[in-house]
């Protein structure tokens, strides 16, 4: 049987459903193997004159394989064009497959595998019930796990409040985030496989205070990551990425803590940005990077319930696009406010970057986990000033 690739990408630039559009177009013989980050496992389809005849994915086969595909959002595909011997299991036309594929994950009905999905929570501090983002991350890289523990359901993981120095990866199950708020425990997101608990604070400095609490839902098993691996690399980079990582961190307990205040219908947008003026307008094509040496900066995203303050950001923060993160406080996606002192140095993102790719996979994915928390916790931020408004 002769292999030959005939294209590859991503799935983030076409999905499933386009793919099998094309292969179909163009009377394809062969299979079409889908990777993620997010399975140990490759997902095939085979392919004879463009209508798929079997797929198969771990366990599954069939249609069932095929439509969980669908949810395959963060990944990568190649096409070997190749003679297939399967046995045809598979009868829908191909535009079926698409359709019902694309209805189903639409109605929740097929898991999106990637970074975040959504879940039912328990009741909110207000006694409602609403999905709540559940963030997971990749295969977890068990070199950098010292130890495992179990917990059960309810077991409470952190409190908030208290001191801790441990940072760990969430091998199986699902923990749930909460705040206490003066009207009692405010759902934030929730984590599942491969998504980190506790923060790079956790073991880059003594007596670090807890700044939420983490709840067990179900049977959960954490892996216990080796802090002083963990700070070693974090010594040997650049005096730049070591800046990047901090303010990151920072970011993401500032947002959460907007995200609080806007629970309770605090907004101070208005009283932190007086005296400031927008250097970056939301929307704008920007593809450079600053960091800040005087002065300070606000990020605010723009809704159409107002702006909602996302991170106040000072001397050795940041702001801008960087290439490697997604974090919704990028130019397209805020405004930054800046004071009148403020100074700025230009970020070399190439060097940066090629640091970056340096990292060892577990530091690349706590950077990329811290992120996705940012990002989720900003829509989530959004969610409350527009929920505000509408009463």
């Amino acid at each position: 049987m002769n292999k030959n690739i005939v294209f590859s990408g991503k799935l983030d630039f076409l999905d499933l459903g386009e793919l099998l559009q094309i292969l179909g177009t163009n009377m394809s013989n062969g299979t079409l193997r889908l990777t993620s980050k997010y399975s140990e496992a490759p997902g095939l389809i085979y392919v004879n004159d463009g209508n798929p005849v079997e797929s198969s994915i771990g366990q599954l086969s069939g249609m069932d394989a095929l439509y969980s595909l669908f949810g395959w959002v963060d990944g990568e595909f190649e096409f070997c064009s190749e003679d297939v011997d399967k046995k045809n299991v598979i009868n829908k036309n191909r535009m079926e497959i698409i359709l019902d594929g694309a209805r189903m994950l639409d109605d929740g009905k097929i898991e999106k595998l990637g970074a975040v999905s959504f879940k039912d929570s328990p009741k909110n501090n207000q006694g409602e019930k609403a999905p709540l983002p559940l963030v997971k991350g990749p295969i977890v890289d068990y070199m950098y796990v010292l130890d495992e523990e179990e917990f059960l359901d309810g077991n409470e993981i952190v409190f908030e409040g208290n001191y801790g120095n441990w940072m760990w990866v969430i091998l199986e199950g699902i923990v749930d985030i909460t705040r206490e708020t003066p009207k009692g425990p405010l759902n934030m997101i929730s984590l599942g496989n491969g998504a980190f608990v506790g923060s790079i604070a956790s073991f880059l400095s003594e007596g670090n205070v807890r700044s939420a609490t983490v709840v067990a839902r179900g049977h959960v098993q954490l892996g216990m990551l080796d802090s002083q691996r963990l700070s070693g690399e974090f010594a040997k980079m650049s005096s730049e990425l070591r800046r990047f990582v901090k303010s990151l961190d920072k970011r993401l307990k500032q947002v959460s803590n907007y995200a609080v205040d806007l629970s309770m219908k605090k907004n101070s947008f208005a009283q932190i940005t007086k005296n400031k003026k927008v250097v970056i307008k939301q929307g704008k094509s920007e593809d450079r990077a600053f960091s800040i040496t005087n002065g300070n900066v606000i990020i605010a995203r723009e809704t159409d319930a107002g702006f909602v303050p996302l991170s106040s950001m000072g001397k050795g923060d940041y702001f801008g696009n960087i290439p490697f993160i997604n974090m919704g406080h990028e130019p397209h996606n805020a405004s930054v406010f800046a004071s009148k002192d403020l100074k700025l140095n230009p970020i070399d993102l190439k060097k940066l970057q090629e640091e970056y790719d340096s990292l060892s996979q577990t530091f690349k994915n706590i950077i990329e986990n811290m992120a996705t928390c940012t990002s989720v916790t900003t829509l989530l931020a959004s969610r409350y000033q527009v929920k505000t408004m509408k009463k």
